[in-house]
């Protein structure tokens, strides 16, 4: 919350949406939704319109430049969380139409529109569609279907909640998140692959208590899942396009190179050691194009996003009410200084009741 809003102000303009992506995710964790919201509406108002006419982006898709050198947007899955997130500050100020625009945004960005090969595969992005549909009287069944179809594909091993029918009277949704998300690093010969890691989780659930309630839920989304298993990504396949240029130039180089040398060496004749001579210098060339080819993907991360995202809508009656957040271990124990004590305001039973709430929040709180 300090090193952000400088590196947004005084840092490389390439840099700034990363940053905007950091800080509002910080503020998030800390209740600060009007400052979250700020830096995500300029970050989206620049994802928005990066493919045209921002000229770094044009450059980077060249051979030439380097990806880290472009204006920094996010893989797929730090798109769609910037649009999540900005869907559940929509919905905290009762903007359903836009909160449902940006959970359909997060989609898009996940999702193949040029070759149609997959489409998005957010659980909660389609559950919440859904629920705002049904909530502003439209039928949202097909979003439905969408979540419980993709909470029923998870990835082996993963935990996933069972997704329950929309409730007309729940009038308070807990939107969760916990555990360290995706990083991002770069391997083969010249860097040119981009992966990712994360850290094994501590937390596997979250137990939420307050009078009556007391119940647990699993994660709905796994971040590290769509950071790897989203198909064929348009960055890799130019980055992959860029290291077998590099390679090839180099080789044709270092072929023509030695082969003019001895050929011109060789040649007893003024035409044949010109040929040579020539051919050594088209391999000169070739090593000068391998050399600036900069094929290194770019490693540049939203490192405090979560790797799980769930959520929980249940009713609750117009007044103040404790509720205590456990996050648990795999056993199903609460793990220690994690536990959150926030003072909800229920104000009335006809819109939702929106409450964000990470491993890192800051505790107590009211919202």
């Amino acid at each position: 919350m300090v090193d952000g809003p400088n590196a947004i102000t005084n840092g490389p303009t390439r840099d700034r949406v990363l940053w905007e992506y950091r800080t509002a995710a910080a503020a998030m964790c800390q209740g600060k939704f009007d400052i979250a919201k700020e830096y995500l509406d300029d970050a989206l108002l620049t994802l928005q319109g990066i493919y045209g006419p921002d000229p770094e982006a044009r450059k980077a898709r060249g051979y030439f430049t380097a990806e880290a050198k472009k204006t920094f947007i996010g893989e797929p899955y730090e798109r769609c969380m910037a649009y999540f997130y900005r869907g559940v500050i929509y919905w905290m100020d009762g903007q359903l139409d836009n909160a449902r625009a940006c959970f359909r945004s997060a989609e898009f960005e996940d999702s193949d529109t040029e070759n149609h090969q997959y489409a998005g595969d957010y659980v909660l992005c389609d559950y919440l569609d859904g629920l705002a549909t049904t909530k502003l009287g439209g039928d949202g069944s097909d979003a439905y279907k969408r979540a419980v179809n993709n909470a029923t594909n998870a990835r082996p091993g993963s935990l996933r909640i069972n997704m329950p029918p929309y409730d007309p009277k729940a009038n308070v949704i807990f939107i969760l998140q916990f555990g360290p998300g995706p990083t991002k690093y770069a391997t083969g010969q010249y860097g040119q692959e981009l992966r990712f890691r994360t850290t094994p989780p501590a937390i596997f659930s979250v137990r939420i208590k307050t009078g009556t309630m007391d119940f647990t839920i699993a994660p709905c989304d796994d971040l590290d899942f769509q950071a790897t298993t989203r198909g064929g990504r348009v960055m890799d396949h130019i980055l992959g396009n860029k290291a077998v240029f590099k390679t090839a130039t180099d080789v044709a180089g270092n072929v023509a190179l030695i082969g003019g040398t001895v050929a011109a060496a060789s040649s007893q004749g003024t035409t044949g050691r010109a040929v040579g001579a020539g051919i050594a210098f088209a391999g000169l060339v070739s090593k000068i194009i391998s050399a600036a080819t900069t094929p290194e993907a770019d490693t540049r991360c939203w490192d405090n996003l979560p790797q799980y995202i769930s959520f929980a809508a249940v009713p609750m009656p117009v007044g103040e009410h404790v509720v205590t957040i456990e996050f648990l271990d795999r056993s199903g124990a609460p793990i220690a200084n994690l536990t959150k004590v926030i003072t909800v305001n229920v104000t009335t039973t006809d819109r939702y009741k929106v409450v964000f709430v990470c491993d890192q929040s800051t505790t107590p709180q009211t919202q």
